[in-house]
């Protein structure tokens, strides 16, 4: 939830944080209440996060920041799909729970909250923000080791056995986007697309993908790099139309994805704008820049939109609107449901295999190569050093469809995304 930066994230500050949240991590209690290398129900290996007949996994998710929407609908399709998972029997016959921390967007807070729960959880099946993950990525492939499925598409989070990517990140995501308007917007050799982005991990990784492509298609890349506190994108806007581009690529957060596009057509420049996965709120669709989303921006994203026209979605779409009347739908709550049916998935490996302990689960969402959660794009967990899918669905916003968003490109890797591999 592709999801973004409410607050600027600096190297030295996430150093300094590091270096507090290292020493109060809790070192690990060899007999963990009883459970550390022990067994539990069924002589089933255990470890951290498993105690009595519950399994504990972590949520770490932004309910009051910049992306709360997002938060809001990715949690509750997990606590909807744990609900169900437990009525179902639970895994080997634990019952699975979900410990929920609201980071805000705010980097302290983020690396508080993993720390604090980092010792109590099996695993995370969510954590919002690619440079929060980044930040203690270090700290769990050296000594945490618990498996964690991020809402971040960065690509810097690749080459971990534990923290996985669920569908393409952001520089792949970008190329996608970027063959899009050659191939239906008319954009052609020769041409500048702007790239409006955050600075940080998630719009510098999808600035690579831009640039890639350009250089690929003999296009000019307009840089605009913003600030999360830039909600007003009438500056940038003026400085692409004087540039003279033909379509604009944005990397940024919701609002300021409606601001550009809403600027854009006050304007009249009348260019195609296309945004990451994460650029996008259906909740924008009832602001004044509504009509505007709805005929010139698109988003590319990991998946189907809930939405989409397949039995597992339609079921989704009944069961969440029954858990949550009073709730809109989006595509968050496809990402949340995608990243908990995945780790719900190494869970039930790792438990035939008799070990729920975290390297049990880890090896156990290695051998997954095709998941399939209904929403056209299978997940394939082999390979750490990729992204568990190259492929991309081209959106468009409509408030007449559940969700807000339809289908304007079928899920497909472009060949530039295929043959496409980050340098190291």
């Amino acid at each position: 939830m592709r999801t973004t930066y409410a607050a600027q994230v600096t190297a030295g500050a996430l150093a300094a944080l590091l270096v507090l949240a290292g020493c109060s991590s809790k070192a690990k209690d060899s007999d963990n209440d009883g459970k550390e290398n022990g067994t539990g129900a069924g002589e089933v290996k255990t470890g951290d996060g498993v105690s009595g007949k519950t399994i504990t996994l972590g949520v770490l998710t932004d309910m009051t920041g910049v992306y709360a929407t997002l938060g809001k609908s990715v949690t509750q399709a997990q606590q909807l799909y744990v609900k169900q998972l437990n009525a179902d029997g639970g895994v080997c016959g634990y019952k699975v729970e979900l410990t929920v921390r609201d980071h805000g967007y705010d980097p302290q807070k983020a690396l508080a909250g993993y720390t604090e729960l980092e010792p109590k959880v099996l695993g995370f099946t969510q954590f919002i923000g690619s440079p929060f993950v980044a930040a203690v990525k270090q700290r769990i492939d050296g000594q945490d080791k618990g498996l964690v499925l991020p809402q971040a598409w960065s690509a810097t989070l690749l080459g971990s056995p534990y923290i996985r990517v669920i569908g393409s990140t952001y520089d792949i995501e970008t190329i996608n986007a970027v063959d899009f308007l050659m191939k239906e917007k008319g954009i052609k050799k020769g041409d500048k697309i702007g790239h409006v982005y955050f600075e940080g991990d998630y719009g510098e990784s999808a600035l690579v993908g831009s640039k890639h492509i350009a250089k690929e298609a003999g296009l000019t890349v307009v840089e605009q790099k913003i600030k999360p506190t830039d909600n007003d994108m009438t500056a940038q806007v003026a400085a692409l139309k004087k540039a003279g581009v033909k379509a604009v690529v944005i990397s940024a957060g919701p609002r300021q994805a409606a601001s550009l596009v809403g600027v854009a057509a006050a304007g009249g420049f009348d260019v195609p704008i296309i945004g990451n996965n994460s650029a996008f709120a259906p909740q924008l669709l009832a602001t004044q820049a509504g009509p505007a989303l709805m005929k010139n921006y698109y988003v590319a994203s990991p998946s189907l939109p809930i939405g989409a026209d397949t039995p597992e979605a339609q079921k989704l779409v009944a069961d969440y609107k029954k858990a949550y009347p009073k709730d809109a739908l989006d595509n968050g709550v496809v990402a949340g449901w995608t990243a908990v049916y995945a780790f719900g998935e190494a869970l039930k490996k790792a438990c035939e295999s008799k070990d729920l302990t975290r390297e049990g689960v880890d090896k156990a969402l290695l051998t997954i190569n095709s998941l399939d959660t209904g929403f056209g794009i299978p997940q394939d967990f082999t390979d750490p050093n990729a992204p568990s899918s190259k492929q991309s669905v081209i959106l468009q916003p409509d408030k007449t469809v559940t969700g807000g968003m339809k289908v304007v490109r079928d899920p497909e890797a472009s060949d530039a995304a295929a043959e496409y591999t980050l340098a190291p």
